[in-house]
């Protein structure tokens, strides 16, 4: 099944048997009505529209719920039954597992496994499922069914009794309910060729082709795509057969590679030089300049093997562009990608942010990397915010402090090919861990294997804004944020960005306003602004923003004091034009205007 699984849980019962059923489902994301499910990757307020929505999407789904529910919710969008995914029903206690859509898709499959980890009865009515022990148009993972429009005709003159001869890699169907003959007109064969089926035969593909690929450092994608697809078209080889591009770990960072598997939509695999040497005896166009450059002698057809495993030979040998190479072979059976010992991922570092802290305030995107990653890394606090979204990953606490070896640490573990997530709160690309893992990248020699991974990052809510947004809108108009900590910059350089900043007439954001050390920068600071501004300037102090113990106060910048003031408070200072309103119901609000009332004029 080639669908992402979504466990919908409506009711607090439903989320209890959500949280059973997800680690026994790999990748799957639990999502729960908002105020009932009390644990979910993702909140919903509204069942029908976020169901439909999902079902749009062409996701796998899982509802806790009664069928004629499911059936209801999701009717207006129900279309041809190809192209449905799996939609399966469970009881809440557990003991109903019934597959309403997507049966040929991996609806029936999925059903019977649930039914296994809740040792229950799946209700499969499907009826080739049930005479033939087997999902025809739907063959186990590793396996594609490369003519699904001839199958409705073949199913119905095998269930009316006709003979059919089954190829004897076709191991997963149970050959004895069949009626067989050796010259029966209905065929299930296997194949990696293209247009290989019809009515009378289905032709099943094994995921089995592995794609060695190699190139020029900066050679053009356009390249790389060319040469694999035109190696592809004469070979006529089905995009189905083929299972991954594989290339050596010198090349993980190369873009025309990266760019050739995202368009093939394949996995990327990497093997170090010493396992393509080993593959020397067995390629057909070894090169001694390969070995002189790198250390082994040649990459398309030494990786195409050394994922293929042994006892196979190359189904096409070595081809040629001006700066790049391709190779094709074929497993004896389907691969499946993380079996093979010596293969390696391209690591993936996410720089993640959370927010100020709030679980409402993280994006979808962040809870989406921290779920789905191998290895967390941040300040000890921070992991405990993302609680939510632990799954066992493996955690890497650090102090107050220690952020370079945060980073460091962090991409040490995704050079080794893991999926790394590196904590931060607010946007980490704000006085946060963003600059400092592209400055440990700029300080590194070309060569180094921290240039290996991937590296995202993911933006979250700062600080400011969320204060913003929780007194008003003071950052209505030009703003500046300033850090007032000295332990990175020079205080005399922060002193003249204060008075720049002050006779800008900015808005300003004060970060790191004051600590046990420090306690006389935001006095300076406030002796500054007095010179450009009044005294009845609006200020605001945010503190521990997006949590229990939130504080916004009101206030002007005549009575602005260190005392009130600690580490875990950002303050805000109007500028010349900011307002302060007081509602009529006690309540107050602080804004900056752009002038929109002169341009409606």
């Amino acid at each position: 099944m080639n669908n992402e699984i979504v466990i919908v849980a409506i009711t607090s019962k439903g989320g209890e048997l959500a949280a059973r059923l997800q680690p026994k489902l790999a990748g799957s994301q639990i999502h729960g009505k908002q105020g009932r499910v009390t644990k979910a990757d993702i909140f919903f307020t509204d069942a029908r529209s976020h169901i439909q929505a999902l079902f749009n999407a062409n996701k796998g789904i899982i509802g806790i719920c009664a069928s004629g529910i499911l059936v209801r919710l999701i009717a207006p969008v129900i279309g041809d039954k190809h192209q449905d995914p799996p939609l399966i029903a469970i009881s809440e206690d557990g003991q109903h597992v019934v597959p309403l859509l997507g049966g040929h898709h991996g609806a029936n499959e999925l059903s019977q496994q649930i039914a296994e980890h809740l040792q229950t009865q799946a209700a499969i009515t499907t009826a080739s499922d049930n005479r033939f022990c087997a999902t025809l148009d739907n063959p186990p993972y590793g396996w594609t069914l490369d003519n699904p429009a001839d199958y409705k005709t073949f199913v119905a003159n095998a269930l009316a009794g006709e003979p059919v001869k089954i190829d004897c890699e076709i191991t997963w169907l149970n050959q004895n309910k069949f009626k067989q003959h050796d010259n029966a007109k209905l065929k299930c064969k296997t194949t990696i060729h293209r247009d290989q089926g019809n009515e009378n035969c289905l032709a099943y593909i094994p995921r089995s082709v592995i794609i060695g690929v190699g190139c020029e450092r900066n050679t053009s994608s356009t390249e790389v795509i060319e040469l694999i697809q035109n190696t592809i078209d004469r070979a006529n080889i089905a995009r189905s057969a083929i299972v991954a591009l594989v290339s050596v770990d010198l090349k993980m960072d190369e873009t025309a590679i990266n760019e050739a598997a995202a368009h093939f939509d394949l996995p990327l695999r990497f093997f170090d030089v010493d396992t393509l040497e080993a593959q020397t005896p067995r390629l057909k166009n070894p090169s001694e300049v390969v070995y002189q450059e790198i250390g082994c002698h040649g990459v398309a057809e030494a990786s195409a093997l050394a994922m293929a495993g042994e006892k196979v030979e190359l189904i096409v040998e070595k081809q040629k562009s001006r700066r790049a190479t391709c190779a094709i072979a074929q497993a004896q059976q389907p691969v499946k990608m993380d079996e093979n010992p010596t293969s390696l991922k391209r690591g993936h570092l996410y720089v993640v942010s959370l927010g100020p802290g709030s679980m409402e305030w993280r994006s979808p995107e962040a809870t989406h990397a921290l779920t789905n990653t191998s290895d967390w890394v941040g300040y000890s606090y921070y992991l405990e915010l993302a609680g939510d979204c632990d799954h066992g990953q493996t955690k890497h606490h650090f102090d107050l402090g220690e952020e370079k070896r945060r980073v460091e640490k962090a991409l040490e573990l995704a050079s080794q090919g893991k999926t790394v997530a590196l904590i931060c709160s607010g946007d980490a690309g704000i006085y946060a861990m963003g600059a400092l893992v592209y400055e440990c990248l700029d300080n590194l020699q070309s060569d180094h294997d921290w240039h290996k991974p991937e590296i995202t990052m993911l933006p979250g809510i700062s600080a400011l804004q969320a204060a913003a947004a929780r007194s008003g809108a003071i950052l209505g108009h030009d703003f500046a944020t300033i850090s007032l900590s000295d332990l990175l910059t020079p205080w005399e350089t922060i002193a003249k960005r204060i008075e720049a900043a002050a006779q800008g007439d900015f808005v300003l954001a004060f970060y790191n306003p004051v600590s046990k050390r420090r306690t006389t920068q935001l006095a300076y600071a406030k002796e500054v602004l007095l010179k450009y501004r009044d005294g009845s300037t609006p200020v605001v102090i945010a503190r521990q923003l997006g949590r229990d113990e939130e504080q916004i106060t009101f206030l002007t910048l005549a009575d602005l004091e260190v005392e009130m003031i600690d580490m875990l408070s950002v303050v805000l200072v109007g500028s010349s034009t900011s307002k302060t309103i007081n509602m009529r119901s006690g309540k107050q609000w602080v804004y900056t205007p752009r002038g929109y009332d002169k341009k409606q004029d």
